[in-house]
């Protein structure tokens, strides 16, 4: 039996990436009203057997969700600016990728870990060493989302967000794919990334913990060399969380990652809804092998 396929995607400036069986596709919102799609085949590295390897592809998942998310956040802006130009080479997309995961390291697991290490002559228990941290690392997320949450341009791609899951979830339930049906349903996805990132907090205080407290440069090291390790555990934990809703414990420790997507999810208006749904249509229609007649701008 053929394993179900799982659409899913994120929320890009004034539009939507649905990641698809054969394809990424993009749909962004110009600023004349009308809409432009983008339709990037995936790679075999996305595709193939890894794709289905318990462990190893959380790893997969995880590079494909940056180097997707980065290009069609690229794409998006300079569709919703009108200064689509030529796209960036594929080393200053990596560029950037590099950038963007120091950044994130930095501040999501060695600010903590510092942090922590001030507090380091008071505390004896490794255990409880591991927890502080783990509570540092979560109200620096918080406190990040919380910041950018105010930004316009941010509520608008969290307003997407919300778009993309009322959408998937209209799908999955198997309702007609109209804005009225759409909108009826939540904002929160339990396979949502913001769920995957809850879950590495909680993944990386067990990790942590169970190395120890360890001189400066080994716990640093952890940090970075470990972090594939937590997102692989964190990916098999979201999605065995998402298949057991009807749990009733599953489902108690899935909540706190619904209720962060409070932070990451708006309301849409009817016009986003359309632009959710756009995405996912296109990307279906060249699933089934019969692209859509949209006029996309395909790469």
């Amino acid at each position: 039996m053929a394993r179900e396929f799982h659409y899913g995607g994120q929320a890009v400036m004034e539009g939507v990436m649905i990641r698809g069986k054969k394809a990424a596709v993009v749909a962004v919102r110009r600023p004349n009203g009308e809409l432009a799609f983008n339709i990037r085949p995936l790679s075999t590295i996305y595709t193939g057997r890894l794709r289905q390897v318990p462990f190893i592809r959380g790893v997969i998942v995880l590079l494909e969700a940056l180097v997707l998310g980065i290009g069609s956040l690229i794409y998006s802006a300079n569709v919703s600016l009108e200064e689509e130009g030529e796209e960036l080479s594929g080393g200053a997309t990596w560029l950037i990728l590099l950038v963007s995961i120091a950044f994130a390291v930095a501040l999501f697991f060695l600010t903590p870990l510092f942090i922590t290490k001030l507090l380091d002559p008071y505390i004896n228990s490794s255990l409880v060493f591991h927890l502080i941290e783990g509570g540092v690392r979560l109200v620096i997320l918080l406190g990040y989302m919380m910041v950018i949450s105010f930004l316009p341009d941010i509520k608008k791609v969290f307003a997407y967000h919300g778009a993309e899951h009322k959408t998937i979830h209209a799908y999955e339930d198997g309702v007609p794919l109209e804005t009225g049906a759409v909108q009826k349903y939540s904002t929160a996805h339990a396979r949502c990334g913001t769920a995957f990132l809850l879950a590495v907090l909680f993944i990386a205080i067990i990790v942590f913990a169970l190395i120890g407290r360890q001189v400066v440069w080994l716990m640093v090291l952890s940090r970075v060399l470990l972090l594939p390790v937590i997102a692989a555990l964190g990916y098999e934990a979201t999605q065995y969380g998402a298949r057991h809703m009807n749990n009733i414990l599953v489902r108690a420790l899935v909540t706190p990652g619904m209720w962060l997507q409070g932070l990451t999810t708006r309301e849409p208006d009817d016009r986003q809804i359309e632009v959710a749904v756009a995405a996912l249509q296109q990307a279906l229609a060249v699933d089934r092998g019969e692209e859509e007649d949209t006029q996309p701008d395909s790469s």
